[in-house]
């Protein structure tokens, strides 16, 4: 079982300080499984970008369409008649 996919949802109800201490702790298992081939992965695709120009448009998308809240969940498709 991969736990460190695991959401902090469990730890919902806990206090600040635990919850702080989870996020760390998962972070840290993250970092030793992933984390190596994660760095590479983005390092690859963030050249690749920059090699075919596309930085640019990104960043104006960004400007032009800012993410300043998460999307919300899409809504629920558990239609029982």
């Amino acid at each position: 079982m991969i736990r460190y996919l695991e959401p902090a949802v469990a730890v919902a109800t806990s206090s600040q300080a635990q919850r702080e201490e989870y996020s760390q702790r998962k972070a840290t298992e993250f970092n030793e499984k992933c984390g190596k081939i994660w760095e590479s992965y983005r390092t690859c695709v963030e050249k690749a970008v920059k090699d075919k120009s596309l930085d640019k448009l990104l960043q104006q998308a960004r400007d032009e369409n800012p993410l300043t809240e998460p999307p919300p969940p899409p809504p629920s498709s558990d239609r029982s008649s």
